[in-house]
């Protein structure tokens, strides 16, 4: 994936204080990327969580995996 592309992913996932208590959430939504995390180690796929929160798209899930190697790689190893 380029730069641009996991920029531009990045983007659709919002912090906001009045925002699902100032969680990581997908733009225009209340949907936590933490949920979508849980349902994909769960062993949804991206499809089937599409059609569990019907305003999310399959690039939103891509852009919560994403969110969510940043704050990875932010992490000291243990």
């Amino acid at each position: 994936m380029t730069e641009t592309a996991h920029r531009k992913l990045l983007k659709r996932v919002v912090v906001k204080p009045n925002v699902c208590g100032g969680e990581p959430c997908i733009q225009g939504t209340r949907i936590n990327v933490a949920v979508i995390l849980d349902s994909l180690a769960e062993g949804l796929s991206p499809k089937e969580i599409t059609k569990h929160f019907p305003p999310l798209t399959e690039e939103d899930v891509r852009a919560a995996v994403a969110y969510a190697a940043e704050l990875a790689r932010k992490v000291p190893a243990a």
